[in-house]
């Protein structure tokens, strides 16, 4: 159990000043739940994979200034519940084992289809330690448990639930249709000429017009792609995305082409060159073929929303002082 804080005790800390006299850090409670605080420290360390993120997506320091000051208020929000549900868990007598941490991180390596060791490099990577992840683990298989208590018997979901949630997804589905990008990459080699460049530029755009010509795309990905995995998956396709999964070099380069259409050569740098092709557009299935999933979508929508209620139920019951 956490180290348990007086609020009297809690306003703020000071950590030690360096010793080559630069100014202390000072740390700062940026929220108080019941008697506990959460320090700007505990926000900061959480928020390490949020941020390697957006610095990863994210182009121009002001925009990324305003993602972050974004983020930072919703997470501290999402610790201000962790901290609730904590409490209720503790009231109802839940807790999680380390056996049920170790399942649930085979769960989410199964789903990702990787090993329990690459999932744990890959938070390496975004700046979490082991224990860091597991925690995290912890508090999504805490959550669960409690909205399986605490939750779920308000939920009822209907077939007119679910023709509901189809409606909407359709909606959605119109309004920003995902799209089928065929794409031949081609690699420049590390270092290499501006002779060799200039080849590979010439040798794209007479592939573009290869393309153009009525060429088969699928013929051209198999001769030029350097990614051999693009061979088997539709013609250099990964199959339909939103828009704004696709880097937004390519996005520039597809908007408003039509089906069929390609795309001028796509430099990136002396890194690579990309060539896309417009694929087939997919439509909106009806509903019986989907009729399961939109059930369960209808289910999870419906357990949000009495999720949000009972949170509200919580803090209602708490002292909550937010001071970020």
């Amino acid at each position: 159990m956490s180290r348990r804080w007086t609020l009297a005790a809690s306003v703020a800390l000071a950590l030690t000043c360096a010793a080559n006299g630069q100014a202390a850090i000072v740390e700062r409670v940026v929220a108080v739940v019941g008697e506990r605080p959460i320090l700007l420290s505990d926000v900061r360390q959480r928020a390490r994979p949020f941020l390697y993120r957006i610095l990863a997506t994210t182009p121009g320091a002001p925009r990324r200034a305003a993602h972050e000051t974004e983020m930072f208020r919703e997470l501290l929000n999402r610790m201000i519940d962790d901290r609730l549900e904590e409490r209720a868990a503790d009231q109802a007598h839940l807790g999680v084992t380390p056996d049920e941490v170790d399942r649930a991180l085979e769960n989410v390596a199964g789903q990702a289809k990787v090993t329990v060791g690459e999932l744990m490099a890959e938070a390496h990577r975004q700046g979490l330690t082991e224990q860091d992840y597991r925690d995290e683990i912890r508090r999504q298989v805490l959550e669960g448990k409690l909205i399986q208590l605490r939750v779920r018997g308000r939920v009822h979901v209907t077939e007119q639930d679910a023709l509901m949630s189809y409606d909407r997804w359709v909606r959605d589905y119109e309004a920003q249709p995902p799209v089928d990008v065929r794409i031949i990459s081609m690699r420049i080699p590390p270092g290499a000429t501006d002779a060799v460049i200039d080849a590979q530029v010439k040798l794209a755009e007479q592939i573009v017009a290869r393309a153009r010509g009525g060429e088969s795309f699928c013929k051209l990905v198999k001769q030029y792609s350097a990614s051999a995995s693009t061979f088997h998956v539709g013609c250099g396709s990964t199959g339909p995305q939103p828009m704004d999964a696709f880097q937004v070099p390519i996005q520039d380069a597809i908007r408003g082409l039509k089906e069929g259409d390609t795309a001028d050569p796509i430099r990136f740098g002396n890194a690579a060159i990309l060539i896309a092709q417009l694929g087939k557009q997919p439509k909106p299935p009806p509903f019986e073929e989907v009729k399961d999933a939109m059930t369960e979508r209808a289910l999870g929508d419906a357990m949000e929303r009495e999720r949000k209620l009972w949170l509200q139920e919580l803090r209602r019951g708490v002292y909550v002082d937010v001071r970020l």
